[in-house]
């Protein structure tokens, strides 16, 4: 969508499908578009950890942006207050704050690579991992993916899912810091235990 008010024009068209629950434009007004107790059509297919059905145990939001523009501040900082709301109020642990592009990298890029997703974990809205050496492996690499929560993609698609998130500008082939972020994310941040929260 071009804009906050095309996004709103189809979020609430029925017949196009989507919605999600929130809406944060880019001069930072968040509009509620579902209540959070229902089901919001954001995330469509997509997988995390043991989850198939994502939209139905999720709480959707959606950012005014074309996802190759930086996020304006009053946009960052209505989401940071939407998020420490959320997240307080439905005891969502900072691993519980996922990207479309996490749970759908075969369809979805956003929030892209413009994203501050340090700036979110530096105020634990999100996580950020620590990068110590590791040998790159891509059967390991993969393993401690699915630890993590992500999908069994081909090894291309879970690279770039993970470098959008983590190292946006990060190029080539896999290497000892997408190992070593990996593997910690999957010591740390077990799917599992979010689940478990969820």
């Amino acid at each position: 969508m071009v804009g906050v008010q095309a996004a709103l024009g189809r979020l609430c068209d029925p017949a196009a499908e989507v919605s999600c629950h929130y809406l944060v434009g880019a001069d930072g007004c968040v509009y509620r578009l579902v209540a959070e107790e229902a089901r919001a059509w954001h995330a469509g297919a997509g997988q995390w950890g043991p989850l198939d059905d994502v939209n139905s145990s999720s709480i959707g939001i959606e950012l005014d942006n074309p996802g190759n523009a930086p996020f304006a501040a009053a946009q960052m900082t209505a989401l940071e207050l939407l998020l420490a709301d959320l997240m307080a109020r439905w005891a969502i642990p900072p691993e519980g704050v996922l990207a479309h592009s996490d749970i759908a990298p075969l369809r979805k890029i956003d929030p892209g690579p413009r994203f501050d997703w340090a700036r979110l974990a530096r105020q634990g809205l999100a996580i950020w991992p620590d990068a110590g050496p590791a040998q790159f492996d891509g059967i390991v690499f993969r393993d401690a993916a699915r630890r993590f929560g992500y999908g069994d993609w081909p090894l291309p698609d879970l690279l770039r899912a993970f470098r959008l998130r983590f190292r946006p500008w990060a190029l080539g082939g896999g290497d000892a810091r997408d190992m070593g972020m990996m593997q910690d994310l999957a010591t740390r941040f077990p799917v599992d235990r979010v689940i478990a929260c969820a």
